[in-house]
Parts: structure tokens; C-alpha cells; sequence
């Protein structure tokens, strides 16, 4: 994660001609099953009736935008990431709650569609998960030791961005290339049963920027 943090900041240092800004970024995340306006609508529909719980999450952080010739740009970002995805196992009919603190890592690039006021992006995602250690949980029957396969996983984002003076309103999808496994493992009286998470949730990521 550090050689990719590195040789991002060195490439936009590179760009000494290029216009560089920089703004202020938070959103809020939804789960959804795919990026189609089916499956968006459920998600919404299921944040609306759950009030959120379990369901939203958010992020926050810096991005950076190089305008680069032909009306691309480069957009690199980095944030701080954190939701939670419950899920049941089918064998056991056990609900436990995967829970991420990411470091996110998105390297976008876009073109403006009109002027500098609309513009579209798509590119890769790297995240390092915080909670990928040794935790426990609680619930019944009993203690979930949880241990993580990857700490670090790989996902794509695209979406798109207007920006009103300061202001920037952002919408974009997050899917994955990776997925992030773990087992969570009970013990109950010296007998071990694991459950295998294998999930990097899909999002609708929603938020407002302002830039410096």
C-alpha cells in the first residue's frame, strides 16, 4: 500500500504543467447487488425501511484532480472507509456482521463532458482493511474468533461528478475484483465450527465534495 501511495503522489508531482486541485471529500455508502437501476432502487428501498441500520455506511478524504490534454484528467484518491455487511450462513442459520475499516486507495481516470462542470471517471480501487485481525463476536451460542484471509483487496469504481463553483456533488459505483475472505470461528465447549465469509460488498456511493 505504501509503494502505490508513493508512486501515486510522484506521478501527480510529475505533472509540474498540468492544473492540479484538491477538495475535501465525504460520502455515504449503500450496498447494492449490481450497478443497474433495478438493483439500485431495492437498495434504497431496504435503506428506506430499515432506517439505515445495517445498512449505510461512509468514507472520507482528499482527492486530487490533474487536468491532463484532450479534456482527461487524473484523479486520484485516498479515504477513510467504514461499513458494515451482515450476513446469515445457510448451513447454520447463524447472522454475523462483517464489519470494514478500510485505507481506500481509487486511481480514476475521467474525461469532462461539459467544460470543467461535468465530468465522468471510471478506474481501479485498492483498499487495506483495518479490520482484518483477530476479533471477537457475540453471538449466540457462543464466541466468534473472526480471522481474515486478505488484508488487502482490489475493486473498480466509475461514476460521474458535477462541480458548481466549490461545490461537488458525486455518484459513482463500486464493485469488486477481489473478495474479501475470512472465517469466523465458535468455539463451543472445545468444539470448533468455522464460518466462511467471501464477500466484497457492492456499492452506491453518494457524497459531496468541496474543493480548495
Amino acid at each position: 500500500m505504501k509503494k502505490i501511495i508513493s508512486t501515486t503522489f510522484i506521478l501527480i508531482a510529475s505533472a509540474a504543467s498540468a492544473q492540479l486541485s484538491v477538495s475535501g471529500r465525504a460520502n455515504m455508502l449503500f450496498p447494492t447487488a449490481s450497478s443497474s437501476w433495478k438493483d439500485i432502487k431495492a437498495s434504497g428501498q431496504n435503506t428506506y425501511d430499515e432506517k439505515g441500520k445495517n445498512s449505510v455506511g461512509y468514507n472520507v478524504g482528499l482527492s486530487l484532480k490533474v487536468d491532463l490534454p484532450s479534456s482527461l484528467f487524473l484523479m486520484p484518491e485516498l479515504y477513510y472507509t467504514s461499513f458494515k455487511n451482515e450476513f446469515t450462513d445457510p448451513n447454520t442459520n447463524t447472522s454475523l456482521e462483517a464489519k470494514s475499516d478500510r485505507l481506500d486507495l481509487p486511481v480514476l481516470l475521467g474525461t469532462n463532458v461539459l467544460g470543467k462542470t461535468l465530468g465522468v471517471f471510471v478506474g481501479p480501487v485498492a483498499s487495506y482493511n483495518f479490520s482484518a485481525k483477530n476479533e471477537e463476536y457475540l453471538s449466540s451460542p457462543g464466541r466468534f474468533a473472526e480471522k481474515a484471509k486478505n488484508e488487502f483487496t482490489v475493486g473498480y469504481q466509475f461514476g460521474a461528478q458535477a462541480q458548481i463553483k466549490k461545490l461537488i456533488i458525486n455518484a459513482r459505483y463500486e464493485g469488486a475484483v477481489t473478495k474479501d475472505q475470512r472465517d469466523f470461528i465458535e468455539n463451543v465447549a472445545d468444539s470448533y465450527q468455522t464460518i466462511r465469509y467471501d464477500n466484497r460488498p457492492s456499492l452506491l456511493i453518494l457524497g459531496l465534495g468541496y474543493s480548495f
